[in-house]
């Protein structure tokens, strides 16, 4: 993991986080959404590709991006032993497609996550032998999913649809069975230090979220998938080397794509 070389920072200075507005991101933000550090950050919402972008230009400081762009962020410092994973199926990363894999012709490509893209670019090149054509995906892609033409989908997106295709290819669990580790999909990274005293405090208020999982869950209605079974069995949110180990190894694939 990156060395972030630390720095003081005035106390009256906010700090700009962008974080994804996703399911997957309610564990780590309930302790801030019951007013943990209200005084020290300003919250920038949106999907994962523009929390990336803004970061790249330095419209935030820290954010919870995909870790495909993690190269292309300047200064880019992982500070958190946090982040979005999975070490089997993730359930909110997935192909759909009403045919088997080898009789996909056309590949919609999600719009939301650069990493999602260049893992099944991944997964279809050295993992599944394969090559249907790839299309760039609109919002309301979801709908062409039809015959032979496939699409990656991503977030709560995924879980919603989830049973209305017959086949359902998950990317994390694809990538295990072809690396035999973890998948990171997004980590928190800044674009220049930050104070110890913040991280301290940021990484222990993602710490107490995460321990609220059970009670979160009884306050979201989500009847189209087990949020429970999702946070806790689907999605790691804790970076252990092995994850550390999947996520330099997959910076090095996308190096050599």
């Amino acid at each position: 993991m990156n060395r972030l070389i630390l720095c003081s920072m005035s106390e009256n200075i906010q700090v700009r986080v962008g974080v994804v507005n996703y399911l997957n991101t309610r564990p780590l933000m309930a302790a801030f959404d019951q007013g943990s550090m209200q005084d020290q950050i300003i919250w920038k919402a949106a999907y994962p590709s523009n929390v990336a972008n803004e970061l790249m230009v330095q419209d935030t400081d820290l954010a919870l991006i995909p870790v495909a762009v993690i190269p292309e962020i300047p200064n880019a410092q992982i500070v958190s032993k946090f982040g979005i994973a999975a070490s089997g199926p993730v359930a909110s990363v997935c192909i759909f497609s009403e045919v088997p894999l080898e009789e996909i012709t056309h590949l919609y490509l999600d719009y939301q996550s650069r990493t999602s893209v260049r893992l099944t670019e991944i997964l279809l090149k050295n993992y599944w032998k394969m090559s249907p054509v790839l299309l760039k995906a609109e919002p309301g892609y979801e709908a062409k999913i039809q015959g032979k033409k496939a699409g990656v989908v991503i977030g709560d997106r995924a879980l919603m649809i989830r049973n209305q295709y017959r086949y359902i290819y998950d990317l994390a669990e694809a990538w295990l069975a072809h690396t035999q580790l973890p998948f990171v999909f997004a980590t928190w990274v800044a674009n220049k230090p930050l104070s110890e005293d913040f991280l301290t405090a940021f990484s222990s208020t993602l710490e107490n979220g995460l321990n609220q999982i059970d009670s979160l869950v009884e306050q979201i209605e989500f009847p189209a998938y087990n949020l429970h079974t999702y946070y806790t069995e689907n999605i790691d949110y804790r970076l252990t080397p092995a994850h550390i180990q999947g996520m330099n190894l997959f910076l090095e694939m996308l190096k050599a794509h």
